[in-house]
């Protein structure tokens, strides 16, 4: 089924929709600080908690619990996509996984005290979930747009992904500041707050679910083996000739590294500005929910410059800013300084991100999506590892949040440097080649 339907684009774009709840309500804003909380309350008198017998820093807690949810995606989403390529069920794929990553979104509600290692357990399979429907998600773009319309189809997708994340975070703003009055805690509004993104990322999969379309096997099944078996096999011959492809290589390689950095400044902004800046938890999420808005129009924005440019230069455009953002911060000290540098980080957040998820949709190998952007999905929205570990650890060390932001600060140039090394139209005809093959 080869035939490109703008019925299924806007189904597809729907599960941005949807799950970009997870993303801004849960990652991005609330869980961060809440956990750090809970671990706060849990610590003893030196601010040390002691899961599993190890001294954690209890304000490093949350940048160790997401690195520990995406080196458990390092080792089942490839698997996954494995899997999903060879049973070609990818919309099933995605039905459920979105749904134990919902359901354990909407568990969240219960957490309360100094259940910070519950928090950490739900956070650990939402985000691996989360990761794992998103590598279907992705590895779908290939199939329902043609070439020359990915770099719009992924856009839509993230603006898409922005309205309904700021729809929701409206919601929950409008809650949480109006708490007392309705005669709840904080605390309440707060547990309401992330379970009612795991209800939104359920609803709103619903349409998605129903206008995809499975495009039936793309390879076949030897008899008597079993498709996991069988996808395992291949996915591990697969990553052995990943140097068949130097340049798609090249890109995931710079990928990694820009864009853990990315994810990184996203899921610990929040906790920077209400444990380092003291900001209230009403105006910091007044300052997501104005990300929201402004990144939709950053990802049409940063389209248009692909048009007239080029993806690849769209992209190393916004690295740049990206770099100046993360040297900006080493001088935000103040609530006006923190939202003028989100507004930048909203301008090309969108862009960044959609543009690089086109661009490495042209150099994957055809009939092998899923597997391939399993590997790309290890460091894509949601999900990071180096860099929490990095930025852990120097916080832990160094009890300073401005030290620990400047390690980041590596990962963006180096990101960059190899990112300019890559050169797509040889990487597409490397692909076309291994199709004609």
């Amino acid at each position: 089924m080869n035939d490109y339907s703008k019925r299924e684009q806007v189904g597809w774009c729907m599960y941005d929709f949807a799950n970009s709840a997870f993303y801004t309500t849960v990652i991005t804003l609330f869980l961060g600080p809440y956990l750090t909380a809970l671990a706060t309350s849990a610590a003893d008198a030196s601010g040390y908690v002691h899961p599993l017998g190890l001294p954690i820093y209890a304000r490093s807690f949350w940048s160790y619990a997401v690195s520990l949810s995406v080196i458990l995606q390092v080792l089942f989403l490839p698997m996954v996509g494995a899997v999903a390529d060879y049973g070609r069920r990818k919309k099933e794929f995605l039905g459920v996984t979105a749904y134990l990553g919902a359901v354990a979104t909407m568990a969240m509600f219960f957490l309360k005290g100094s259940d910070y290692l519950l928090g950490g357990l739900l956070f650990l399979i939402a985000n691996v979930a989360f990761g794992a429907a998103e590598v279907i998600y992705n590895s779908l773009l290939p199939e329902i747009a043609p070439p020359e319309d990915r770099d719009t189809v992924s856009s839509k997708g993230y603006a898409y992904g922005y309205i309904g994340g700021g729809v929701l975070l409206a919601l929950n703003l409008a809650l949480f500041m109006g708490a007392g009055k309705i005669g709840i805690t904080e605390g309440m509004a707060v547990r309401i707050s992330l379970s009612s993104a795991g209800v939104w990322w359920a609803l709103f999969t619903i349409p998605t679910l129903f206008t995809l379309h499975d495009r039936g096997p793309a390879h076949q099944l030897a008899r008597g083996q079993s498709a996991v078996v069988t996808a395992v096999r291949h996915l591990a011959r697969t990553l052995k000739s990943v140097g068949s492809y130097p340049q798609t290589a090249i890109f995931l390689i710079a990928y990694l590294l820009y864009n853990d950095a990315i994810q990184t400044v996203i899921a610990l902004s929040s906790q920077f500005g209400s444990d380092e800046l003291k900001i209230p938890q009403a105006q910091m999420t007044l300052t997501i929910l104005m990300v929201q808005f402004v990144a939709f129009f950053g990802a049409i924005g940063f389209n248009w410059v692909a048009s007239k440019t080029s993806a690849k230069r769209a992209v190393v455009l916004s690295l740049i800013i990206w770099i100046g953002v993360v040297v900006y911060i080493l001088w935000v000290k103040t609530m006006v300084a923190f939202f003028l540098m989100a507004a930048v980080v909203a301008l090309v957040l969108g862009g960044s991100q959609a543009l690089s998820r086109s661009l490495f949709a042209q150099l994957v190998p055809k009939g092998r999506e899923a597997e391939y952007f399993s590997v790309y999905e290890v460091t894509d929205k949601g999900t990071s590892w180096i860099c929490p570990i990095v930025f852990g650890l120097a916080l832990q060390f160094t009890k300073s949040f401005r030290v620990a932001i400047l390690s980041l600060l590596f990962f963006f140039v180096a990101g960059l440097l190899i990112l300019l090394r890559v050169n797509v139209e040889q990487g597409e005809r490397d692909v076309a080649a291994q199709a004609a093959a």
